[in-house]
């Protein structure tokens, strides 16, 4: 027992020097933009099936701090905190501002390209 307690105190330890340290932002791919379009797209008809923002928002955030117990570079998507803002902003604009799940699909798809261009670009800064 004193054992495994030992190699869980070791791997969290571990896990928070690789969480806590800086996460330099990872360049997206197309097909990241185009699967966290999707997943827009799904919150949407979500919607329009009823969901609530919160509820659909507690999912997302609890989804999320999930996805972050994993290094960075075995996540989808969520690896940096601009990926997790972009994400995130366009599910709460899915609620605030309600339009058809393809037109958030379209506009999540052009904010995703405009961010990978501005990567191409250099017009974004490698620490975000």
């Amino acid at each position: 027992m004193r054992s495994e307690t030992s190699l869980i105190w070791r791997w969290s330890g571990l896990l928070a020097i690789v969480l806590g340290g800086p996460v330099a932002a990872h360049d997206l791919s197309a097909n990241e933009c185009q699967e966290a379009a999707e997943f827009i797209e799904h919150a949407a008809m979500s919607r329009d099936n009823g969901l609530s923002r919160e509820a659909f928002m507690l999912r997302m955030q609890e989804d999320i701090a999930a996805i972050q117990a994993f290094p960075p570079a075995l996540r989808w998507f969520v690896q940096d905190s601009a990926d997790e803002q972009l994400l995130v902003s366009a599910a709460q604009q899915v609620f605030d501002e309600p339009r058809t799940p393809k037109d958030h699909r379209s506009d999540f798809d052009l904010a995703c390209a405009e961010r990978l261009s501005a990567r191409r670009d250099g017009g974004l800064e490698a620490n975000e």
